[in-house]
């Protein structure tokens, strides 16, 4: 599908794909991009999609602004389907009745990260772009890694040297040509920005290329169709608790369904909840002083795939929260811990930022802000095996016993 404009989030000004690449040139804005059927619906017809076997996202391919980059046969087509789990034990609980999982863990790099890498890479290969650059705490950097790997492009990472070893084993693996920045991940992503305008690198950084955000908002449209249109009928709104760091997969949810709408599937947009760590709470802070300035924290989290101190896509996350009627909520270190245990006793493992999701729908649901008899989606946005340290914060250690029935029996019956 061709892009029609590109749309600056502060001054609203719009832009010719021939104009710019990353940001507005006039504030530094982040910008949306509007695709033809937006305007003219008509050119897309859903039965067609939901026809479609393609298992990944580019079943989506006519509400994409890239080309389908083909290579069929790789990790790159493998990306989204991810499936959506109703953990009936879990949500009894709970005392929910109406409670889904939708489990990111299940694509080719193991997080939600690569629905912006399979689509950036697209991108690439339309522009004729070969060397990508991306800064990244891990999951990011493994996604653009792994989609680069399978397009035979150049991964330049730049990640902090406290980033997990289990990632940061994934990026070299993937054969990405990885740099360890002395300092944190906003170091590294002004860093990125500065190597990309000196060696012509193309920047993949979320919040900053626009493309990324068109690579998240497949997750709703899987949400659509795996779950509204089937399950409810559409007849009931739902509430969606996502993981915030950047903003940009709260601004990249909001879009599909922005898009949705604009075709006439959907009526409503479900409600949005971002959940932040409260070690990185930069957006929810300014969501409850009621300002659309975001002001820099000092993040300091164990969820380190949210842990920013300046958010950058932070406005167009508040807007989308604002406009769906949600809210932004805080969670500590202690309840992503719990929620990863809790999670994890329904089959379910996932990283410390994808259990933040899950601790604030918990936390919302003891709050009284969340209904319990309300259709509710926790978006888990990466494996628990990219943190294994986190995991491991989160279990009982194992007992040590000798190798003898007897010394079992103890352990069994106390």
């Amino acid at each position: 599908m061709a892009i029609s404009y590109y749309e600056c989030s502060i001054c609203k000004r719009h832009y010719t794909p021939d104009e710019v690449t990353y940001c507005c040139p006039r504030d530094g804005g982040n910008l949306t991009v509007h695709s033809d059927f937006e305007e003219h619906p008509v050119l897309v017809d859903a039965q067609s999609i939901l026809a479609d076997r393609e298992p990944s996202i580019w079943r989506y391919a006519p509400l994409l602004p890239v080309n389908d980059p083909g290579l069929c046969d790789t990790p790159l087509h493998q990306v989204g389907l991810t499936p959506l789990y109703r953990p009936i034990q879990l949500a009894e609980s709970l005392g929910m009745e109406n409670l889904w999982i939708k489990d990111e863990s299940r694509n080719p790099s193991a997080s939600f990260k690569d629905r912006a890498s399979a689509v950036v890479v697209a991108r690439a290969i339309d522009i004729k772009q070969n060397k990508i650059v991306v800064a990244s705490t891990g999951n990011a950097g493994a996604a653009m890694a792994c989609m680069c790997a399978a397009a035979r492009k150049e991964a330049i990472i730049l990640a902090p040297r406290t980033a997990p070893p289990a990632k940061l084993a994934q990026l070299t693996i993937y054969g990405a040509n990885v740099i360890l920045v002395d300092g944190n991940y906003d170091q590294a992503f002004d860093l990125s920005i500065e190597a990309s305008k000196e060696f012509g690198w193309y920047n993949r950084n979320t919040g900053y290329n626009p493309f990324t955000t068109e690579g998240k908002k497949t997750a709703a449209y899987e949400i659509w169709e795996q779950l509204l249109r089937v399950q409810m009928k559409g007849s009931q709104r739902v509430t969606i608790f996502i993981p915030v760091g950047d903003g940009n997969i709260l601004t990249g949810i909001w879009k599909g369904f922005s898009d949705l709408v604009a075709l006439g599937w959907i009526e409503e947009f479900p409600k949005l909840i971002g959940v932040q760590a409260e070690g990185s709470a930069a957006i929810a802070d300014a969501w409850m002083n009621d300002t659309e300035t975001i002001t820099a924290v000092e993040a300091h989290t164990l969820a380190d795939s949210i842990s920013v101190d300046l958010p950058r896509d932070g406005l167009r996350a508040l807007q989308a929260v604002k406009q769906t009627g949600g809210y932004f909520i805080k969670v500590t270190d202690e309840e992503i811990l719990q929620a990863i245990a809790t999670l994890g006793k329904s089959g379910i493992f996932v990283e410390p930022a994808a259990a933040a999701a899950f601790a604030g729908m918990n936390k919302a649901r003891n709050n009284r802000r969340l209904n319990r008899n309300s259709l509710t989606l926790v978006l888990c946005t990466g494996s628990g095996l990219k943190d294994v340290k986190a995991a491991s914060l989160a279990s009982r250690p194992a007992p040590v016993i000798e190798p003898s029935l007897e010394a079992l029996k103890k352990v069994v019956h106390g």
